[in-house]
């Protein structure tokens, strides 16, 4: 503490001067005037004698006092340690390591003294307390009083801003009206003297209102408020309200500053805006951020959660939510994206797609339309006779040759009718090939429906019916076999009446022309119908440019690779075109008519065999000829990438109600695989379908493989592993796949009728599922009455109320419809003889083996086992 005088020591302390100096001179210190200079030791014997006055404990002995008040202890250890040398060959190194450890041990006593309390101090404390906050509020005053200055002379500068426009504007008017009166006047007239007194541009003279004086602040100090030198006060700065000075000259801007020192003005440059605020800040939106995403038909939940910007565990938990389980790796379609996104607050808009693909689309055919051939589909029944009605057009015995004289595969033909060139399309009418009879009605302009005179409209006819409303194509209904005598060609009109399909004689739109595969009645009337009907339709397409088309068929032959049966819808096909047909594509190498012929082109509505394609196109995929091979083959990629996309998606998407409704299933379940080969890809499609679907409970067929062209090693290799039987539909196996079978003895069976595939697959199914022992009661005997016998024990006087009671047969206890026991006879009598069986309606004695608890009321029934071969 400094020295200070006793008037100033008395004011800190809030004590009278006089009575400040008695206290000194009663402590043996002589002072007698108050400006006199107080020193800290002087102090400190006041404090003394002022604690010993209000009794309070003397100062510690000299021993007490000379005893230490704390102690400090240190404390050192040295070690060593063997440190790996850091290089191969190298020495070990030995360091030392030394630790300091330095403790403080304080003296009890001296710590209890300073947690006691000094009211003195604590006077002295307050005292001081209040002195600060009247300072606090003297300097808020003193702020406020500063700030109530700034408003008014703010005020002040706006009224004298406002009188400074308004003399202004008065010295324009006055200017502007002295002008006209100059003008007005004739010339030499003396002007008016209150107008030539004010000089154009002149401003009047307004008095500025003077200053008021220097207000004094709280301690008596007077503020200067004029004077180039004043300092600028808080919130007066003429930039933003901060004041800035330059060079140590205070009235100096930043332009002047800059000439005074000769330093150039630095350029500041704009802030950038930061994409997520200030720097080293975290700005918190105000509102939900919605954003807008572009997304495709398939999209992957990382990906859709990158884009969302949230975390992949959040899009997982809302598809949970949703009932979709998948992980983030897998694969959403673009319906489930779109509900996700919206669940999470954002918008789902269709991605535009630039790929290859579009490129294609955009490559249209453009020309003069010319008249095209018809295409015409022959559809109906089995057996009804289509094959031979397109043979007798024809000229050719195409029925003959088919396996079980029935069409395996869609047959594509055309025919130069004197009608016109008309195009067929042969379908199959089994049940296993309505895919088949689907896509020939898609690629068609006319369907002719053959159906038998002498049988009537079967399960085909009225699904031919649905297929040709679907593709909405007109329809001729020709009824075949009418050179039989059961022909009954009413009954086939009142067949197809039934499914809508009214002719024309009965007030319909339907033409029906009555044929004959055989004898050839009628088929010029049809070929005429389907001319009228063509020429009705008016059938038109562009002959030349890049063609397009449908596969009808493909196949694998094994001299000449993929083999694509194409009908030709729009454009010219020629040799050497480059196209895309599905995920394939290819150069064509060469072209092949009906005939087996090689064709250098095909126009509209004409069917051709296309070579030089990289695989087995699906049969139903279109096809269209290409600018170059690059573009097939970025199209053909594309396509193979958004089909196994999707096929991931269907295998993805598991619901929660389907995996609850699989949990039990499979338990007890046998399964058959196979492995299915086929000369096409329709008749492999129509095994895959038809064998998939015998299917039941008992049993699972599963198609694991299914391809064309013949059994090949990898073939038998894989039936080898899953111990599949492999099925060859009109092709054979070859050297290396042969001995894979024979070795591991596998089932290897040939077909060429769709039919005997199905009906043997089910014989072997149903072995597979081997015997069922079921259980049929035969009899029930009623127990009236108990009877006890020293050899057999309790013995049942019975009435055999139902069926037969056998001797060798088990049987069982019932009592109250309730099964209490369960074993078998030990006598049946009747009267006093043993007998083997006992009728309905006859009383007999019964004797149950090892049993003795039987009442009257009781039932006994009787039952045999029996084995039943199981069955789909």
């Amino acid at each position: 503490m400094s020295d200070v005088t006793i008037k100033q020591l008395a004011k800190v302390l809030g004590t009278p001067v006089d009575k400040l100096l008695s206290q000194l001179g009663e402590a043996g210190m002589k002072f007698s005037d108050p400006e006199q200079v107080i020193s800290s030791t002087e102090k400190v014997k006041l404090l003394g004698f002022l604690r010993r006055t209000h009794g309070k404990k003397e100062e510690a002995p000299a021993e007490a006092a000379a005893s230490p008040r704390q102690i400090t202890l240190k404390r050192r250890t040295v070690s060593e340690i063997t440190v790996a040398p850091g290089q191969r060959g190298a020495a070990a190194k030995t360091v030392n390591v030394e630790v300091r450890q330095k403790r403080t041990y304080v003296k009890r006593s001296v710590v209890e003294e300073g947690q006691q309390v000094d009211p003195e101090r604590e006077d002295a404390l307050r005292k001081l307390g209040e002195s600060q906050l009247k300072r606090e509020a003297e300097d808020q005053a003193r702020a406020e009083a500063d700030r109530r200055r700034q408003d008014e002379d703010a005020k002040m500068r706006a009224a004298e801003e406002a009188r400074r426009s308004a003399a202004e504007e008065e010295a324009r008017k006055r200017s502007e009206e002295s002008r006209v009166d100059t003008a007005a006047a004739p010339a030499g007239a003396p002007a008016d003297p209150a107008a030539a007194a004010v000089k154009e541009g002149e401003r009047p003279r307004v008095e500025r209102p003077r200053e008021p004086a220097a207000e004094p602040d709280g301690h008596g100090r007077h503020k200067p408020r004029h004077g180039s030198h004043r300092m600028r006060e808080e919130g007066t700065s003429e930039e933003g309200g901060a004041a800035r000075y330059f060079g140590n000259e205070l009235h100096l801007s930043r332009e002047g500053a800059a000439r005074r020192t000769g330093r150039k003005r630095p350029k500041t440059r704009s802030a950038e805006q930061s994409r997520s605020g200030p720097a080293h800040a975290f700005s918190r939106p105000t509102a939900p951020v919605v954003r807008e995403i572009a997304v495709g038909e398939t999209i992957t939940v990382a990906d859709l959660a990158g884009k969302l910007a949230v975390k992949g565990a959040d899009v997982v938990k809302a598809l949970f939510k949703m009932g979709v389980m998948v992980t983030i790796n897998q694969s959403i379609d673009h319906d489930t994206a779109v509900l996700v996104a919206e669940e999470l607050g954002h918008k789902v808009v269709a991605a535009e797609d630039t790929s290859a693909e579009t490129t294609l689309l955009a490559q249209q055919v453009e020309g003069d339309r010319a008249p095209r051939p018809p295409v015409v589909t022959i559809m109906g029944h089995v057996d009804h006779g289509k094959t031979s009605l397109l043979d007798y057009i024809r000229r050719t015995k195409v029925a003959s040759g088919e396996a079980g004289g029935i069409t395996q595969h869609i047959g594509a033909y055309h025919v130069d009718t004197p009608k016109g060139v008309i195009t067929f399309l042969d379908t199959p009418g089994h049940a296993a090939f309505s895919s088949m009879r689907a896509r020939g009605a898609q690629s068609t302009d006319i369907v002719v429906l053959v159906v038998a005179a002498d049988d009537g409209v079967m399960p085909q006819t009225a699904e031919a019916i649905q297929h040709a409303r679907a593709a909405k194509v007109p329809l001729i209904v020709a009824m075949n076999k009418m050179d039989k005598p059961e022909a009954n060609p009413d009954h086939v009109k009142q067949g197809l009446v039934q499914h809508e399909v009214v002719p024309e004689e009965w007030g319909g739109d339907v033409q029906f022309v009555p044929v004959s595969a055989k004898t050839g009645e009628g088929v010029d009337n049809l070929l005429d119908a389907i001319s009228v009907q063509a020429e009705v339709m008016d059938l038109q397409a562009v002959p030349d440019g890049r063609a397009s088309g449908a596969v009808i068929e493909s196949s694998l032959d094994k001299g000449r690779g993929p083999v694509a049966t194409v009908l030709v819808q729009q454009g010219l096909l020629s040799r050497g075109d480059f196209l895309v047909c599905g995920v394939e594509y290819g150069r064509v190498r060469a072209l092949f008519d009906e005939t087996g012929q090689q064709v250098e082109s095909a126009g509209p509505s004409i069917p051709v065999q296309v070579l030089g394609l990289s695989g087995v196109p699906q049969a139903g995929d279109d096809f269209v000829v290409v600018a170059d091979e690059r573009l097939a083959k970025d199209v053909a990629q594309q396509r193979h990438q958004k089909r196994r996309e999707s096929r991931l998606v269907k295998q993805a998407g598991n619901r929660m109600e389907d995996i609850m409704a699989q949990m039990g299933e499979g338990q007890g379940q046998l399964t058959l695989n196979l492995v299915v080969k086929a000369d096409v890809q329709g008749s492999a499609e129509a095994l895959r379908e038809s064998l998939s679907a015998i299917t039941t409970d008992a049993i699972r067929v599963n198609v694991i493989a299914s391809g064309v062209g013949g059994i090949t090693e990898s073939d038998a290799t894989l039936a080898a592993a899953s111990k599949a039987v492999i099925i060859g539909f009109n092709v054979r196996a070859d050297a290396s796949a042969r001995r894979i079978i024979e070795s591991n003895g596998l089932d290897l069976r040939y077909f060429s009728i769709i039919y005997d595939v199905i009906d043997q697959v089910k014989q072997v199914a149903t072995g597979l599922l081997g015997n069922e022992v079921r259980e049929e009661i035969i009899g029930i005997a009623q127990v009236r009455d108990v009877f006890r016998s020293s050899k057999f024990g309790a013995i049942a006087g019975c009435m055999v109320i139902e069926g037969t009671v056998k001797r060798n047969k088990p049987i069982r206890v019932l009592r109250d419809n309730t099964v209490i026991f369960q074993g078998e006879l030990e006598s049946l009598r009747r009267f006093k003889e043993n007998v083997d069986e006992v009728r309905n309606g006859t009383e007999c004695g019964i004797g149950v083996k090892q049993y003795n608890d039987i009442k009257p009321g009781d039932q006994i029934e009787c039952f045999e086992r029996i084995e039943v071969a199981r069955t789909l």
